[in-house]
């Protein structure tokens, strides 16, 4: 039986000079939908849907271009044979550095995807599933690997400020109320405060985000994706709810009552709590309240503060 032999085709990668002979940081692709299936450190494998970016350096100003095909074939290969772990992740990089010797000098990679977990309820006996916006990144520059994680979990926060101006009113309406009382029955105060004249006045409070970056380092083992959310969740103590029953949502006032914040109070505890945690060699954090008193957002941002460590950019 004869192989079909393949045409000659052009080759203006391989062919064509490059018309200035200049080096390029990152070239690659971006977007490459791929199921992925992903080592949490604590729950196992996930099964992901991802987006991938995978690039490497253009080190040989003499060369046109990367061979792109060559990446794209390697992550559909990854895909199908292997499960994604730091010591896989690892591997993978160094092939793809292997498959551009001759004109690359590192390579990098970023899977965003998000991950579902499915959180019990406050108080009552539901659950319901919550999705966590996450970001992998890895870098390998022949000699180090480095492997970046981040995750964006949301919260409740209700202002201080607010809240004591809030009271302050409350405690006029019931001087008012009550102004001509030499003394007061506890019922009757208990009945007061039920009704709505308790409330005259509420404080506000609003969805908010933590933005957290992280760099394991060479003590960490697993990937810590649901570790990661858990620290953060529990440094804050008002994560959104799912599914919510009447005694769920007065659980959930009472944390926020008993947890009020600032942006910068709540980069502090994420600072603190973060660095508690020994496998984590450096982390970034942005705070974002998406307020319901102003038009605009309040922001905290915070780093570890390590040297030749992140730098307090806005964004990343």
């Amino acid at each position: 039986m004869t192989t079909k032999q393949k045409p000659d085709m052009p080759d203006v990668a391989a062919d064509q000079s490059a018309q200035f002979n200049e080096t390029l940081d990152w070239v690659g692709m971006s977007r490459i939908a791929l199921p992925l299936t992903i080592n949490d450190r604590d729950l196992g494998n996930y099964n992901a849907h991802t987006f991938v970016e995978t690039y490497v350096d253009l080190s040989n100003p003499d060369a046109k271009g990367i061979h792109m095909s060559r990446l794209y074939l390697l992550l559909a290969e990854f895909s199908k044979h292997h499960v994604l772990t730091i010591d896989t992740l690892a591997s993978f990089l160094k092939d793809k550095l292997s498959s551009h010797e001759d004109i690359s000098s590192q390579t990098c990679l970023q899977i965003d995807f998000d991950y579902f977990l499915n959180q019990p309820a406050l108080k009552s006996e539901f659950s319901g599933w919550k999705d966590y916006p996450v970001s992998l990144k890895a870098q390998y520059d022949g000699d180090k690997v480095t492997i970046e994680l981040g995750v964006k979990v949301p919260y409740s926060s209700t202002c201080p400020c607010s809240a004591a101006l809030s009271r302050q009113l409350m405690q006029q309406a019931f001087s008012e109320d009550f102004a001509d009382a030499d003394s007061i029955d506890k019922a009757v105060v208990e009945k007061w405060l039920r009704s709505d004249k308790g409330s005259v006045a509420t404080p506000h409070s609003q969805r908010s985000y933590a933005n957290v970056l992280i760099t394991l380092n060479d003590d960490c083992d697993d990937l810590p994706i649901s570790q990661l959310i858990n620290v953060i969740e529990d440094a804050l103590q008002t994560a959104v709810q799912t599914a919510v029953k009447r005694e769920d949502e007065q659980e959930f006032a009472r944390l926020n009552g008993a947890n009020q914040m600032f942006c910068e109070d709540a980069a502090r505890r994420l600072k603190n709590a973060l660095n508690q945690e020994k496998t984590y060699d450096d982390f970034w954090v942005r705070v974002e309240h998406i307020e319901s008193l102003h038009a605009h957002d309040a922001v905290s941002i915070v780093t570890k503060g390590v040297a030749n460590g992140y730098h307090p950019l806005l964004h990343r």
